[in-house]
């Protein structure tokens, strides 16, 4: 089993920045993709940011050039950057592993999954 724990979540202002980590621990391979999630309230879970193993990423439209997701694979950790923060931007953030060496855009590809951290951004 692999266990996927995010912190970093937080309260902050319209533009701001936070910074979230996804540590990895358990039955951890290389060559796993590593994605961002968010679920604002009433809404669907939907994708952020996602990497693969050898580092090429892949963002949502709604978060390119604002966020940028990277990995130290010696930690076995994935970080999400978040700057200029809006108010949409709120939401819990899970991050989400696959045994892929392949970025998926779509939940149900993703096994394994942390607790989410929420973050909250006020205007």
């Amino acid at each position: 089993q692999v266990q996927l724990v995010e912190s970093g979540g937080g309260l902050v202002q319209a533009g701001d920045s936070l910074r979230l980590s996804c540590a990895a621990s358990g039955r951890t391979s290389s060559g796993a993709a590593v994605g961002w999630f968010r679920q604002a309230p009433g809404k669907e879970r939907e994708f952020v940011a996602g990497i693969r193993y050898t580092g090429s990423t892949e963002y949502a439209d709604s978060v390119k050039d604002r966020f940028t997701i990277s990995r130290e694979n010696a930690k076995n950790t994935v970080y999400l950057q978040m700057n200029s923060l809006k108010p949409a931007d709120t939401a819990v953030y899970y991050c989400a592993g696959r045994q892929s060496t392949f970025v998926s855009s779509t939940q149900r590809d993703y096994p394994y999954w942390g607790q989410g951290t929420q973050v909250t951004v006020s205007s």
